[in-house]
């Protein structure tokens, strides 16, 4: 045995020895965090390193042209990165993560641990419009999912140690454990029992430990709230609230319209030569749409709007507040289609940070815009409230936009402007667009978790398990007498799939059916197969969900049901199976 193997042994068998189950869970939850928090600590630094570099040696000497240049670079780095090293599709982070949930019990490939640490860095840091939170859950989920299945733990806990690590790798990068706690909650749907709060605070706080040991007291936003919360502007909230929402249905829709434009292109390389060159253009054009953003949301929150705005290559007056409400208004409508454009050409990052992108730059706009006209707001309030806004109705998650900003702002007196339009944009977003960004394909397909235990259990499921294929089958053409020597006689089962030479599904024959001739010799020789076939009463098919089998045998009353693939016939589910792998699997969900 390997020394590795022996050495992991050992730690297993001290384990059973001397610690209970939950204790060690504990202690798997620090090493999560730990990991999530380096990993994501490995992604900023070499972000930054990267975009020092880049505008430090070439961007300040050369300056607009290269806002075309370097995003195309990096994706064609990307491209190469992903064909020729990694050689598997990366995914955007947290949808891939939410599948591995939902489908695969947990288990994420190992490569998904350096991929996105490569491959994010290289699209941000030479430009790409994108954000780096969906590549650090990525990274910290891969390494939840290794360090579970490396200890050999359930597929609860290794759930749980997936929702660790994104807490952990959302606290690592905003220095908000908090709002990592509820972000895990709101987006994989982990229950806040007491069996996963304290691995959450213990994943959560490790993290944030270990991002304090490498950035100290620097922060995303270098930003603490001033004005305190009036009651005179409530109206301007709800409106705000509103458009926010409108802003969110917008995101959401420019995401899938550009994305569905670009599955149709059918070779990466033309998605990386198109994409590549509508990003080069806008930012050409458009230079705060460079990179993150951060630079521009920290400008808004502390009024340095002409700084936020400097790259601008045109000659116009800034000093004019309609033409800087213009630019602004503008920059917020372009960093959707630039973002989606960034991932549709091949970069790899996440929509996290452009959504508080956008909601800054709108948030101002619209206190800009009511100042103008005589009122007299605070510009950085509502740039966060917009943050708020944006954040609540893109990624539909309420609660993590109000407790995100309330933490890494100390703007814990704007709670009811930050509960108020988070709700309003939540609401009014939902009611147009049923999921997020993140979980609309899994809801298209059936394979999106959410807090509704029994549909999870249905969906954690697999069909390939519950097929029994113990069923002798038989062809139209046989005679009785054939079937009685050749099936019946060698079959415990009561029911027989009808086939023909294609192995096409034709229908079933009961052995009720066939029951009166079975001692009638005469008939042996005179009576085939297809006198007896009837119809099933409901087709399985093997895309079926779960959910929708169990549908099935409600409505037919039946007790057993073909399953079909690519007309093909495969074998039979049974009830009796189909119901004892349902409690099997909630008590190994709920236990």
């Amino acid at each position: 045995m390997p020394t590795k193997n022996k050495f992991l042994k050992q730690i297993l068998l001290w384990r059973y020895k001397f610690i209970s189950e939950r204790q060690f869970v504990y202690a798997l939850s620090i090493l999560v965090g730990l990991l999530a928090g380096l990993g994501t600590a490995v992604l900023k630094n070499l972000t930054f390193f990267i975009e020092n570099v880049i505008e430090g040696k070439f961007i300040k000497d050369f300056h607009y042209s290269l806002y075309f240049i370097f995003p195309i670079i990096g994706l064609v780095l990307v491209y190469y990165i992903k064909k020729k090293i990694i050689k598997k599709e990366i995914g955007h982070g947290i949808s891939t993560t939410l599948h591995a949930v939902s489908k695969r019990n947990g288990i994420i490939e190992k490569y998904k641990m350096y991929a996105s640490l490569i491959t994010a860095p290289i699209t941000v840091g030479f430009g790409g419009s994108a954000g780096l939170q969906g590549p650090a859950v990525s990274t910290g989920a891969a390494l939840g999912s290794y360090v579970a299945q490396l200890f050999h733990m359930n597929a609860k806990t290794r759930m749980l140690l997936i929702g660790c690590a994104t807490a952990g790798a959302m606290s690592s990068m905003f220095k908000a454990p908090v709002a990592a706690i509820i972000f895990a909650v709101e987006i994989f749907s982990l229950d806040l029992a007491f069996a996963s709060l304290v691995p959450l605070l213990l994943a959560s706080v490790s993290a944030v430990i270990t991002s304090y040991f490498f950035f100290e007291k620097d922060a995303l936003f270098g930003f603490e709230l001033v004005d305190a919360f009036q009651i005179k502007d409530i109206l301007y909230y709800v409106i705000l609230g509103f458009g926010t929402g409108v802003a969110s249905v917008y995101f959401s829709k420019i995401y899938f319209k550009i994305t569905n434009f670009f599955k149709r292109i059918k070779k990466p390389i033309h998605k990386l030569i198109i994409g590549g060159f509508a990003i080069g253009i806008m930012l050409y054009l458009i230079p705060p749409l460079y990179g993150e953003g951060y630079g521009l949301i920290n400008n808004l929150l502390n009024g340095n709007t002409a700084e936020a705005l400097k790259d601008i290559p045109y000659k116009v007056d800034l000093t004019n507040i309609w033409i800087v409400i213009g630019f602004l208004f503008l920059i917020a409508i372009f960093k959707a289609i630039a973002m989606t454009t960034t991932f549709a050409a091949g970069g790899v990052g996440g929509i996290f940070i452009p959504t508080l992108f956008m909601g800054s730059a709108l948030g101002n706009v619209f206190a800009k815009v009511i100042n103008t006209l005589g009122g007299n707001v605070s510009e950085s309030n509502f740039t966060l409230i917009g943050m708020t806004g944006l954040m609540a109705g893109v990624l539909h998650a309420p609660l993590t936009a109000i407790f995100l900003i309330a933490e890494i702002t100390g703007g814990y007196e704007l709670f009811v402007p930050l509960m108020l339009v988070a709700a309003i944009s939540f609401a009014f977003t939902k009611y147009f667009i049923a999921n997020s960004i993140y979980t609309t394909e899994l809801a298209a397909k059936g394979e999106l978790i959410t807090h509704n235990k029994d549909k999870n259990v249905l969906m954690m499921m697999k069909i390939d398990r519950l097929i029994e294929k113990n069923f002798k089958a038989v062809n139209p053409d046989m005679l009785l007498g054939e079937m009685l020597t050749k099936a019946v006689a060698k079959s415990t089962r009561n029911i027989f799939p009808v086939i023909n030479k294609e192995k096409q599904f034709l229908g079933i024959v009961l052995l009720d059916d066939i029951r009166s001739f079975m001692f009638d010799t005469e008939m042996y020789n005179s009576i085939t197969v297809e006198t007896f076939m009837k119809s099933a009463p409901e087709i399985i098919f093997y895309d079926d969900s779960v959910e929708e089998i169990m549908r099935k045998f409600k409505t037919s009353d039946a007790w057993n049901l073909p399953v079909i693939k690519d007309e093909k016939y495969l074998g039979f589910i049974s009830k009796s199976k189909l119901l004892t792998a349902y409690r099997n699997k909630l008590i190994e969900v709920t236990s």
